[in-house]
This record gives structure tokens, C-alpha cells and sequence, in this order.
């Protein structure tokens, strides 16, 4: 590489020294980000290492961007020194606007990596049932609903088909089968249920 580089200019080295710096150490961050994470230990207390350093998120796995990271950093300098080069060597720019157009460069590749990230985190999801969520939900008697006990009621919570112990409001039996909607929840969760005439 210092062979291909005896008859850059000063600024034409930078541009080159900033694209494989940061071209490097960008794309070695980002195989390790989606590479690593938690690995369980026996001899560490609470049984987690955290491979991107923050040891107090250590259940946490948040795929999030921030633009002033080492990771943005890196973007930065790849882009800048990749388009840098490319119009001073073969664009022929002047060194004024080699620089300006570099660094917009740099700073949209930031912009547009934090949109990919910040699309990719609408992505997550916990996977934790709430059965509040159950509440104003359609469903059907699983097994039949007797008007002074519980039965079973099957509900879509959350994407999920879910069997619950459901009680009728207002002491009516319900069959199996019928349309029931479940009108609010009691302790051990229990759903109570009304039918859907």
C-alpha cells in the first residue's frame, strides 16, 4: 500500500489512510456486534459476560446506533476517506471542495447507517405476554363456562392463541364454541368473559 501511495499528495494519503482505518476497524465492529454478545460463565457471579463493554446492560440486547460512537466514528472516516479520494484522484476536485464533499459524505453514511439501525430496532420484541392486552379481545369457549365457576376460554393476545381460566359476567353459563369478549381480568389471572350475541 505505501508502494501505490509514493505519488499521492498529502491530502490524497489522509483521504487513503482515513478509508482503511476506518474501513477496517468499521467492518471488524460490525461482525462483532452481530457475532457477539452474552455468554454464560460458572465462575461469574451473575453468569453473563458482556462482549461490547457495557457491563451494566448485561441481559440487554439492544441493536441501537448512536451517532457518536465508535462505530458512527468509523463510518465516518470510511466514507470520508473513500470519497475524499475518489474525487480528488479521479474527479480532480480542488482540496477545498475534495474536503467539503468528503464530509458530506461521511456524515450521510453516519445518517444513513443510524436509519437502518433505528428501523432494524422497530424490529424487536420482547415476547413477554401482557394479559392486560387481552382486554376488548374476541375469542371462544374452550370448555363450557358455568354460570357460578370457571371454564376455559381460548383468546388471540398478542399474535398468540392462548387457552385462559375465564368466568362469564353476570352469572350466565356459556357453552363451548360460543363468541365470547373478555370484559376485564381478576386475581390469578382469570379472564371474565361476556358472550357476543
Amino acid at each position: 500500500m505505501l508502494a501505490v501511495m509514493e505519488d499521492f499528495s498529502g491530502l490524497e494519503k489522509l483521504f487513503a489512510v482515513c478509508a482503511a482505518i476506518g474501513g477496517v476497524l468499521f467492518a471488524v465492529r460490525l461482525v462483532l456486534q452481530f457475532v457477539g454478545g452474552d455468554v454464560d460463565v460458572d465462575d461469574v457471579p451473575d453468569g453473563d459476560i458482556d462482549f461490547d463493554g457495557d457491563a451494566g446492560d448485561a441481559g440487554d440486547s439492544d441493536i441501537s446506533f448512536k451517532v457518536l460512537s465508535f462505530q458512527g466514528f468509523m463510518s465516518f472516516f470510511m466514507m470520508f476517506g473513500l470519497v475524499g479520494l475518489a474525487l480528488t484522484r479521479q474527479s480532480g476536485w480542488p482540496a477545498g471542495k475534495a474536503l467539503a464533499g468528503a464530509c458530506v459524505a461521511g456524515a450521510l453514511s453516519v445518517w444513513i447507517l443510524k436509519f437502518i439501525y433505528d428501523k432494524a430496532k422497530t424490529l424487536q420484541s420482547s415476547g413477554t405476554l401482557h394479559l392486560k392486552n387481552a382486554i376488548g379481545q374476541e375469542g371462544e369457549v374452550y370448555l363450557n363456562i358455568p354460570a357460578t365457576g370457571t371454564g376455559k376460554a381460548r383468546v388471540n393476545i398478542q399474535n398468540h392463541l392462548k387457552v385462559f381460566d375465564a368466568m362469564s359476567e353476570g352469572d350466565v353459563e356459556i357453552k363451548t364454541g360460543e363468541r365470547i369478549k373478555v370484559v376485564r381480568i381478576i386475581s390469578d389471572n382469570v379472564l371474565v368473559v361476556e358472550k357476543i350475541v
